[in-house]
C-alpha cells in the first residue's frame, strides 16, 4: 500500500470518528466508553496477529514500553479528548488535536534536543496564533475551569499524550518492537489502566443499549481504532513522526464538515480565521521534517 493510501485512510476514517465520540458521551463514563472500545479493537489485533502467524510472546523488557505506549495513545489520549466532548463540539476539539505535529517539534526541541526548521517554527506559530483566535473568547478570560476553556485544556492534554505516543511508538519500531502483535499488547495495557482510572473515579461498569451508541461504538473500535491505528503505525514505519503527524493536517476538514452538519457549528470570521490559520501552521510544520 503506498504513503498516499495510508494518508487518504487515516485520514478520512479520523475524520469521520469525531463525530461518532458525540454519541459516546453522556450515559456511560468517557473511561467506560474507552474502555469498550480499545477492547474490542485490541481484540482484533489479536485477532490479527494470529491469523499472521506473528510471534505474542515478546521478552519483558519490552512489555515496558508497549505498556507506555498503550497509556499515551490508548487511554490517556482517548479519556481526555472524549472529556473534552463534553464542552465542546467535536469538529473544534478535531482542529486543536491536528496541532499534533507542532506538539511533537515541540517535544522533539525540548527533551530531545533537534532544533526545528525556520519553516517549522513559522507553522508552529501559525498554529498556536489560528486556535488561540479559535478560543480567544475564552483565552482573554481565562475562563479555562468550565465550558469550552476546560475543553481546550482537556483537548490539548489528549494532544500531548498523542504525541508522546507517537514518539513512543516511533522508538519501539526502531527497536524492533512492531507488529500487530505488540499493537495488541499496547491496546491491552491501555485497557488495563482504563479499568483501573474507572474505579478510580468510583464509575461501576455500565452499557447503553441505545442504537447511535453501540452503533458509534463499533465504528470507532472496528473502524477508528483497528483499522486506523493499524494504517498509522504502518506510516509511522515509512516516514518520520512529523511527516506521519501531516495525517492529523487534513482530517478536521472532514470532521468539521460533519460537525456543521450534525452538531450546528457555526462559522463565524473568528471560527473560519481561526481554521484556517491553524491548518496552514500545521501544514508548514509537517512539510519542513
Amino acid at each position: 500500500m503506498t504513503n498516499f493510501l495510508l494518508y487518504a485512510a487515516v485520514v478520512m476514517i479520523w475524520g469521520s470518528t469525531w463525530i461518532m465520540v458525540r454519541y459516546q458521551v453522556g450515559v456511560v463514563p468517557p473511561e467506560i466508553s474507552v474502555t469498550y472500545r480499545i477492547a474490542i479493537a485490541a481484540a482484533l489485533m489479536f485477532c490479527w496477529a494470529w491469523a499472521k502467524r506473528q510471534p505474542l510472546r515478546r521478552p519483558f523488557p519490552e512489555h515496558a514500553f508497549m505498556a507506555l505506549q498503550g497509556a499515551l495513545i490508548f487511554s490517556t489520549n482517548f479519556f481526555l479528548l472524549y472529556m473534552a466532548a463534553s464542552h465542546l463540539t467535536t469538529g473544534v476539539i478535531s482542529v486543536v488535536f491536528s496541532t499534533a505535529a507542532t506538539v511533537t517539534l515541540v517535544i522533539k526541541f525540548f527533551f530531545m534536543g533537534r532544533r526545528p526548521a525556520p519553516l517549522a517554527l513559522c507553522g508552529a506559530a501559525l498554529g498556536v496564533v489560528g486556535v488561540g483566535i479559535l478560543f480567544w473568547p475564552q483565552v482573554s478570560t481565562l475562563t479555562v475551569s468550565t465550558g469550552a476553556g476546560k475543553g481546550l485544556l482537556l483537548s490539548l492534554g489528549g494532544t500531548i499524550s498523542f504525541s508522546l505516543g507517537s514518539l513512543v511508538t516511533a522508538r519501539n519500531q526502531s527497536a524492533g518492537i512492531t507488529g500487530p502483535g505488540c499493537i495488541a499488547w499496547a491496546m491491552g495495557y491501555g485497557v488495563l489502566l482504563l479499568t483501573a482510572m474507572a474505579f478510580f473515579n468510583g464509575h461501576r461498569f455500565k452499557f447503553d443499549p441505545a442504537a447511535p451508541y453501540v452503533l458509534s461504538l463499533l465504528y470507532l473500535a472496528v473502524i477508528g481504532s483497528f483499522l486506523a491505528f493499524a494504517a498509522y503505525f504502518a506510516l509511522l514505519k515509512r516516514i518520520e513522526t512529523e511527516r506521519a503527524a501531516y495525517a492529523t493536517v487534513l482530517f478536521p476538514v472532514v470532521a468539521l464538515s460533519l460537525s456543521t452538519l450534525f452538531e450546528g457549528f457555526q462559522w463565524h470570521a473568528a471560527e473560519f480565521t481561526g481554521v484556517a490559520i491553524t491548518l496552514v501552521g500545521n501544514l508548514l510544520v509537517s512539510r519542513s521534517g
